[in-house]
């Protein structure tokens, strides 16, 4: 795929999918008011804590969706995959950035809003994240890309970053 058509796609899939799991859903689950479980000691802590994963994870859902279009030629949308196997900026450190970057803003957002209900949200979101992960984007990425991918997926973990980057 060009990369024009590829940006436009991918932006708006990524108003469509990121857009309402990580901020629409929170915004119904929550409705974005603060509340205030944390004892005071460490209610400024956690919501600064909350505050810097959810930038953290929109940042690097960003990146994560600009490297589809700059280093696969694709989008991150199934339907129209890339033609590359991408596996530079954040996908050197982990696997999936795109969804560990969402449950980083999901929690990010129960601190920063005080919400119990969001972790629950989060727990409830990671199953069939988990699943499509496993069950479809693995074996798909498999099929696709064959030793490349075997070779990728060896080094780099699937849900927890690792501290050197991959170098392929």
């Amino acid at each position: 795929m060009r990369k024009t058509p590829a940006a436009v796609v991918s932006t708006v899939f990524f108003a469509a999918a990121p857009g309402t799991v990580g901020l629409l859903i929170p915004y119904w689950i929550s409705g974005w008011r603060m509340r205030d479980p944390f004892p005071a000691a460490l209610m400024i802590p956690l919501k600064v804590a909350g505050a810097a994963l959810v930038l953290a994870g929109v940042v690097v859902l960003v990146h994560a969706f600009v490297r589809f279009v700059v280093e696969g030629f694709g989008t991150p949308l199934p339907a129209a995959p890339p033609d590359r196997l991408v596996v530079g900026g954040f996908y050197r450190y982990v696997r999936n950035p795109m969804y560990v970057a969402i449950f980083a803003a999901v929690i990010g957002q129960a601190l920063v809003f005080g919400d119990s209900g969001l972790l629950v949200y989060l727990v409830i979101l990671a199953i069939p994240v988990f699943s499509f992960v496993r069950w479809y984007e693995e074996p798909n990425l498999r099929r696709r890309f064959g030793a490349d991918y075997d070779d990728y997926r060896s080094h780099v973990p699937g849900w927890w970053p690792r501290l050197r980057p991959y170098q392929p």
